[in-house]
């Protein structure tokens, strides 16, 4: 295994660092243990670094840039590659098994395949001068909030804002050069032009013919998420887009980390790693640390939300989903009008937006959304009255984002006893099937799901909370599973 390059200076060191985390975190989802995942972060982390400095000596050189993506996406997509590498080499056993079979598919051949069919995010941000294209990452993907990252790239913060919007116009326009030059079908061709006009404004409808194309065609829903700017899907569509299998994952842990204040590197976190002096690291958080730390974060909004259940009984407000880190996973790949509203128990209409759902009429805890700028989870309050034959966990299930044939949803416990491993089971009416799950590992036979817990998140503290993430599809309707269980039996359900 590779040691990590050292800096070249100080400025370098504090880059190291935050991009660290990044790739790691990554470099997890990507393995089948921490210890792979290490050596796969490093390896890729050092070649990514090479790479990086041979493109800046040959614009040196030349005088010209060459089109490349920011540093952290370029590492990112140096995990990947290595992971490749390892499949090819003989080390598969150790990458997650979903990204094998990715990886001997032709969606991973597209990242490598001829130019004008590689991804429109990945072929649009690497059209973007390389400061620019690191403002909209580290913005939409990684989440740092806007006056941090105007402070580290050197800009105005108070234009910083406006700079950002400039930029994503910027985006939806290399985007929609790069829609125009993929070759396409007849079909496809027919509706580029309706399709730049429909993404283009907030309020313009999409007419049935093109909601059906995009249902069916990957392609052209791929370049509607790139081009609607609006909307929430933009972080999502960026992350697929780049970074390819497990993008939405990780776009999901980067937002939590951000939450936690655990993500992004700062500027002498190079002294804390031992990356500046060649020293020995001090401990740091890593993987666990980030993941542990989210978990506890999102545990005590949700324990608090969900009073009901303590021994105070005070009332509070019914918790919206805890999602697994970022993956804001999802862009719609389709452009989809709101989710209908939805029935209270007590037959009381519950709009698309949050409600409260208590008398004291206390604020909702802020939402778990794709994004900053996400559509509104579909929330409905199923929670009973606390009686004496109360369950003695709570469970909630809640839609973060549905496109045509897919969606995001998050299904979050909290339990007031400890538990030493756990298992969350619920039955899905409507025969929808879960595509990737994060955070837990996911088995299902027909309309039944389990998920059950990770090396890392098996122990739960009385009180405590554990979630899980995923992705799947779905047909015709998409219902929320009435009842959760956990460990069998069933728990006071909000939806």
């Amino acid at each position: 295994m590779p040691d990590l390059p050292t800096p070249q200076d100080a400025a370098e060191a504090a880059l190291f660092s935050e991009c660290w985390d990044a790739v790691l975190s990554y470099a997890d989802l990507c393995t089948s243990g921490s210890a792979a995942a290490t050596q796969l972060a490093t390896e890729a982390f050092t070649h990514g670094v090479h790479e990086a400095r041979a493109a800046e000596v040959r614009a040196k050189n030349t005088g010209r840039r060459t089109p490349g993506l920011p540093r952290i996406p370029l590492l990112l997509n140096s995990v990947r590659t290595t992971a490749a590498a390892w499949e090819t080499h003989g080390q598969g056993h150790r990458l997650d098994p979903d990204l094998r079979l990715w990886l001997n598919s032709e969606k991973a051949a597209r990242f490598t395949g001829p130019p004008l069919h590689r991804p429109i995010a990945l072929r649009g941000l690497r059209d973007l001068q390389e400061a620019d294209a690191a403002l909209l990452w580290l913005v939409e993907v990684e989440a740092l909030p806007l006056p941090a990252v105007a402070r580290r790239l050197g800009l105005d913060p108070v234009a910083a804002a406006e700079e950002l919007g400039e930029v994503r116009a910027l985006f939806r326009a290399r985007c929609h050069r790069s829609h125009l030059d993929t070759p396409m079908d007849t079909a496809c061709r027919s509706y580029a032009r309706l399709l730049d006009a429909v993404t283009r404004s907030p309020g313009a409808g999409t007419p049935e013919d093109l909601s059906r194309h995009l249902a069916h065609c990957a392609e052209c829903a791929e370049a509607a998420a790139c081009l609607r700017l609006h909307g929430g899907g933009l972080p999502a569509a960026l992350a697929g887009g780049v970074i390819g299998w497990g993008g939405l994952a990780y776009l999901e842990r980067r937002r939590r980390a951000a939450e936690a204040g655990l993500g992004g590197g700062r500027s002498e976190a190079a002294v804390d790693t031992g990356i500046a002096e060649n020293r020995e690291p001090a401990p740091r958080i890593g993987r666990t640390g980030v993941l542990v730390a989210a978990l506890i974060v999102s545990g005590l909004a949700l324990t608090v939300s969900l009073m009901p259940f303590g021994p105070d009984g005070d009332g509070s407000i019914a918790p919206r989903g805890d999602t697994a880190v970022a993956d804001r996973p999802v862009a719609a790949p389709a452009v989809s009008s709101s989710p209908p509203a939805t029935n209270r128990a007590d037959g009381t209409l519950v709009s698309p937006e949050p409600t409260r759902t208590t008398a004291d009429a206390r604020p909702d805890p802020d939402p778990e959304p794709q994004g900053p700028t996400s559509p509104p989870a579909r929330v409905v309050d199923r929670t009973p009255e606390p009686t004496r034959n109360s369950p003695r966990c709570a469970a909630t299930y809640t839609l973060d984002n549905e496109w045509p044939d897919g969606f995001q949803a998050t299904v979050s416990v909290t339990t007031t006893e400890p538990l030493d491993t756990w298992r969350l089971g619920w039955t899905f009416d409507d025969g929808q099937r879960v595509t990737q799950m994060w955070d837990g590992t996911v088995d299902q036979h027909g309309s039944r799901v389990t998920a059950t817990a990770a090396d890392y998140n098996r122990t739960v503290a009385a009180g405590g909370s554990v979630s899980v993430g995923f992705i799947g599809s779905w047909q015709h309707t998409n219902t929320a599973p009435d009842t959760i269980t956990l460990n069998g039996a069933s728990c006071a359900t909000a939806h």
